[in-house]
């Protein structure tokens, strides 16, 4: 029987922080960022986002998140995993 998506999830998440981020290309980054965020947090509201705070780095991060509006949870969960698991 196949582990949880909570469980490979969790899994997936234990094995990118052990790594540092200079391993991964940035596009990658981004979508472990954009998942994981959309993951646990589920879709985000950027009318509350102070956008003159935004640098460069963190509007990248916020668009990348803003794409996946929409996406359940367990769907952001998967994706995260078959990333993980492709490197």
């Amino acid at each position: 029987m196949s582990k949880s998506i909570d469980i490979q999830f969790q899994d997936a998440y234990k094995i990118v922080s052990s790594l540092s981020q200079d391993e991964f290309a940035p596009d990658i980054m981004l979508k472990l960022y954009a998942y994981y965020k959309q993951a646990t947090y589920g879709d985000n509201n950027p009318a509350f986002i102070e956008t003159d705070e935004l640098d460069l780095r963190n509007g990248f991060k916020l668009n990348a998140w803003i794409q996946l509006r929409g996406m359940s949870i367990e769907n952001a969960k998967k994706e995260y995993v078959k990333i993980v698991k492709q490197l």
